[in-house]
C-alpha cells in the first residue's frame, strides 16, 4: 500500500478495521474524524486528524483511504464519502481479515471490507465500498452491488444478485437465484424468497414498499 493508509472514522466499525490493519502490519498514518476515538486503548498510538481537509496533505498516489464510516440503513454518509474522494483521485484499500475465507475465484472491487469469519465462495463479485461483515456467508456465483452492507450472520445463497445501496440486516437469509433491486433494506431476521423491487423495506413475514432514498 505504498506509504500506508489513512483510516476514516473513529467509531465501532473503524475500530474493527484498525484491529485488522494492526494484525496485518499495515502502516496506518492516522485516523480522520471530528471526534476523538472512543476506544483509546486501540487508537492511542495513532495521530488524530480532526478534519477531512487534512486528507489533502497526503499524496493521493502513495496512500490509500480506509473507509471506517459505518453503514446504517438509509444513511448515505459512507457512500457519499467514498464517491467524493474517488472523484478527487484517491483510492480505497480493500481489506480481508485473516480469519475470513474468500475464494481465489471471487472478485472484490475497490474498498470492499471482509470481516472475521465471513465466507465468500467462488464466482462471486462484491461491488465497491461494500462490507461483508462478521460471520456472514455469500455463496457461489453471487453478484453483490456497490455500497452494500451484509451485516453479521447473513446467509446469501448461490446466484443471488443485488443492486447498489442494499442493506442485509443481521441474521437475514436470501434463498438462491433471487434478484434484489437498489435501495432495499432487508430487515434483521428476514428470509427473502422472491425478487425485491427497488426502494423496499422488508420485515420478517411481510414487505412494505417505501421510498427510502
Amino acid at each position: 500500500m505504498n506509504d500506508g493508509v489513512l483510516l476514516i472514522g473513529s467509531g465501532g466499525h473503524a475500530s474493527v478495521l484498525l484491529d485488522m490493519l494492526i494484525e496485518q502490519k499495515i502502516n496506518v498514518l492516522g485516523y480522520v474524524s471530528p471526534l476523538l476515538a472512543m476506544n483509546q486503548k486501540l487508537f492511542s498510538d495513532l495521530h488524530w486528524f480532526k478534519s477531512d481537509e487534512d486528507i489533502f496533505q497526503f499524496d493521493k498516489t502513495t496512500i490509500q483511504l480506509v473507509n471506517g464510516i459505518g453503514s446504517l440503513p438509509g444513511n448515505t454518509l459512507r457512500a457519499d464519502f467514498y464517491m467524493k474522494y474517488k472523484k478527487l483521485g484517491y483510492s480505497f484499500a480493500t481489506l480481508v481479515s485473516k480469519d475470513a475465507g474468500v475464494s481465489g475465484y471471487a472478485t472484490l472491487e475497490q474498498g470492499v471490507q471482509v470481516m472475521r469469519g465471513a465466507i465468500i465462495q467462488t464466482g462471486t463479485t462484491v461491488g465497491y465500498n461494500s462490507i461483508v461483515n462478521t460471520g456472514s456467508i455469500v455463496d457461489h456465483d453471487c453478484t453483490i452491488g456497490s455500497n452494500n452492507h451484509i451485516a453479521p450472520g447473513v446467509t446469501i445463497s448461490g446466484h443471488v444478485t443485488s443492486q447498489k445501496n442494499v442493506h442485509f440486516g443481521t441474521g437475514s437469509s436470501i434463498i438462491q437465484s433471487i434478484n434484489i433491486n437498489e435501495n432495499v433494506i432487508v430487515g434483521s431476521g428476514t428470509t427473502i424468497t422472491k425478487d425485491i423491487e427497488k426502494n423496499t423495506i422488508c420485515y420478517p413475514a411481510r414487505i412494505f414498499k417505501k421510498v427510502i432514498y
